[in-house]
């Protein structure tokens, strides 16, 4: 089977249920595997370079408003692949190409592959997502195994912070302007041994206050801007010190989004961890990645 995969927790998916040998390619944001970074890009940022949080933001809703995406698919490029198989996602406008635009070239194609779209909202969700792409591809075996590898780490953390005192949590999935983390990031947190004093399991991100965040009274800040890796999220934090400051939290730390908690694939159990370990490190004294304190 050739297989395009437009969307970064697609991709992680199919290397980790084996099909890494049939991706002929993938967006210029996937990076993991690494042998993801070596497949042909049939995708490009129309953002220009150097850009401050806020100028991202503001671009992101210029472009958006109108139902359009600041990705563009090389079109010409996925003609020639002719893939049998592309997954993509229309959950996320930033995240992606539109979905209607893939749709639309898909059935202009003269062998029309399928397209299916993964967009889950929760954990348990993008369990489901591994059973969708096995039923498209033949991996059955290779996703009960992922899937049952992913729900034992999960009960394995929520076992190891039962009965513990839970920390009030503010989740930030931006900065300029603050963003809550919304979807499958508020259920990690309790997962966790948490409490997201902000955000909504199941639902979107939503733009929110400095004044409304010092409100809430976070005991714990993690700052995990979208599709930054840790040491940028600490870049962000420091740009932004004072108003962290003002919400008084005993702990600010800043992780890795784009590996841990943006994308919903294979890695949001490592995420889980690192939350684990960042609210409770004596229960969980081990976890993937690293978090950076302010």
């Amino acid at each position: 089977m050739r297989i395009v995969s437009l969307a970064p927790h697609a991709t992680e998916l199919c290397f980790a249920i084996g099909l890494g040998d049939e991706l002929i390619a993938v967006t210029h944001e996937c990076d993991f595997p690494r042998a993801a970074r070596e497949l042909p890009r049939v995708t490009r940022n129309r953002l220009p370079a150097g850009l401050s949080s806020s100028e991202i933001d503001a671009a992101v809703r210029e472009a958006t408003a109108g139902g359009g995406s600041i990705y563009e698919l090389d079109e010409e490029l996925l003609r020639r692949l002719q893939p049998d198989l592309i997954v993509t996602q229309a959950l996320c406008s930033v995240c992606a190409v539109s979905y209607d635009d893939v749709a639309t070239l898909a059935s202009e194609l003269a062998v029309q592959p399928r397209v299916i779209s993964l967009d889950p909202h929760t954990l348990g969700e993008t369990l489901a997502d591994v059973r969708t792409v096995a039923q498209a591809t033949g991996r059955r075996d290779e996703a009960i195994d992922l899937i049952a590898r992913a729900a034992g780490r999960i009960d394995r953390v929520r076992l190891a912070v039962r009965g513990v005192r839970r920390p009030t949590v503010a989740a930030l999935e931006w900065l300029d302007p603050p963003f809550t983390a919304g979807h499958w990031t508020p259920q990690l947190i309790e997962y966790a041994g948490g409490v997201d004093v902000l955000g909504s399991a199941g639902e979107p991100s939503q733009a929110v206050d400095w004044e409304t965040l010092a409100a809430a009274e976070p005991e714990v800040v993690i700052v995990m801007p979208c599709g930054y890796d840790a040491p940028r999220a600490l870049e962000e934090a420091r740009a932004h010190a004072d108003r962290l400051a003002e919400l008084r939290a005993s702990k600010v730390v800043a992780v890795d989004a784009a590996a841990y908690f943006s994308r919903p694939g294979p890695r949001l159990t490592d995420g889980l961890e690192l939350l684990a370990h960042i609210l409770h490190p004596h229960q969980v004294p081990q976890a993937p990645g690293e978090a950076l304190e302010l």
